[in-house]
């Protein structure tokens, strides 16, 4: 999700769920410190609960930057080995790791020795071609016994040469089943499940067999479906709000970010553009929040000129 789940995506998807678990996108440890920690760090208090996704594979910088993390209040430091792109790869961190279960414990042991939060793990059930179910639980086993307790599996192989991360995400068949039996030969951790999972029912019924569910993509490019979640999942009362009143808190947000930061109502606005996704004159609102010749204009202008050409298309 990187260059998605920034914090503007984050608060807005905090409107439609308070409960859900939110991360961020990838943050390179050499990003943090090598470069702006108030950039990559900074976030809205209302993301909470939120975490902290990390890539890195050098025990040190691992441990300053999950550090850096707690201190500026996230919830969990998570550490990414699922990531397969080649540009990933050449940091030696990403998906890659999952052929060196060791050094990865010895991340996760750093990192656990020097925060509070809990430090967690996403990772694949298996590198390149290799579809054993012994791969993939050798890798929990060894992590585990670092101090790792929660594990969010994406459900299919990482082929880390001939696969750009799009067919990373396609190409290599789900198999869920080898999620569920991590569970069962791993009773004492929390195993989420990743992939493919696009819909309440498909999140109910893997919530039989495992812990936890993260869904990614489609939260993004259809983000109303987290709208029941605190109610479906989470026993809260069900939601009351509207696509619209939800547009309205992001336009209100829109110009906040402009005053405090200067930054454009196009760098967050991108980041709801499937609110309306399967509903007539989504296809118009949706150009006109991607208008740039319309940046001069204040967001409540945007989304008024939206909502009355969305309304000339019912």
């Amino acid at each position: 999700m990187m260059d998605w789940t920034d914090r503007h995506c984050r608060y807005f998807h905090r409107l439609l769920s308070s409960k859900t678990l939110l991360y961020t996108e990838m943050v390179t440890t050499g990003a943090l410190i090598h470069g702006d920690v108030a950039r990559h760090l900074r976030y809205n208090a209302e993301e909470h609960p939120v975490a902290l996704q990390l890539g890195g594979s050098d025990t040190a910088d691992l441990a300053h930057c999950a550090r850096l993390g707690q201190e500026w209040g996230y919830d969990e430091i998570n550490l990414n080995c699922g990531c397969p792109s080649e540009r990933v790869q050449r940091g030696a961190f990403g998906a890659c790791l999952m052929a060196e279960p060791r050094l990865v414990a010895d991340c996760v042991k750093a990192m656990v020795d020097g925060v509070d939060v809990p430090v967690t793990v996403k990772h694949r059930i298996g590198i390149d071609k290799t579809e054993s179910y012994e791969f993939v639980r050798d890798f929990v086993g060894a992590v585990s016994e670092a101090g790792c307790r929660v594990f969010i599996v994406h459900a299919r192989n990482a082929w880390l040469k001939g696969l750009s991360p799009k067919e990373n995400r396609e190409v290599p068949p789900l198999r869920y089943a080898l999620v569920h039996q991590l569970k069962r030969e791993f009773p004492h951790l929390m195993i989420a499940i990743n992939g493919g999972i696009t819909n309440n029912a498909q999140i109910a019924e893997q919530l039989q067999s495992v812990d936890g569910v993260m869904v990614g993509r489609e939260a993004y490019h259809n983000p109303w479906l987290m709208s029941d979640w605190d109610a479906t999942f989470y026993d809260e009362p069900l939601c009351e709000q509207t696509r619209e009143s939800v547009e309205q808190q992001m336009v209100d947000y829109m110009a906040r970010e402009a005053a405090l930061r200067g930054t454009p109502w196009s760098t967050i606005a991108r980041h709801m553009l499937g609110l309306r996704h399967g509903l007539p004159g989504a296809r118009r609102w949706r150009q006109v929040w991607s208008d740039h010749r319309l940046k001069g204009l204040h967001p409540a202008e945007v989304a008024a000129i939206a909502q009355g050409e969305a309304t000339k298309s019912l």
